[in-house]
């Protein structure tokens, strides 16, 4: 299992809100792809894939205060998510 983390933020941005997740748990997931969109008092970003699989466990739901570097989720690896598009095949 690959787990899913708040991201540094910024240099003085501690917390972040969980705006929305774009997955939900059992869906399938590439690496890179958008999971779930983080709010701060002076940006909104969203959190990437760290790996292909499929989407376990959501810890924190939409609405919730987290810290840099808590846990949002966990990502199973190996259910047969498709590759990123943008990968070349080897020569």
């Amino acid at each position: 299992m690959t787990d899913i983390r708040v991201p540094t933020l910024g240099e003085s941005v501690t917390e972040a809100t969980i705006g929305r997740w774009f997955k939900k748990p059992g869906d399938s997931v590439a690496v890179d792809e958008p999971l779930v969109e983080l709010e701060t008092d002076k940006v909104t970003i969203e959190v990437p894939a760290p790996s292909a699989g499929t989407l376990g466990e959501i810890v924190a739901k939409d609405g919730e205060t987290v810290a840099v570097g808590a846990l949002l989720g966990q990502i199973t690896e190996g259910g047969g998510a498709a590759k990123p598009a943008a990968a070349a095949p080897a020569p």
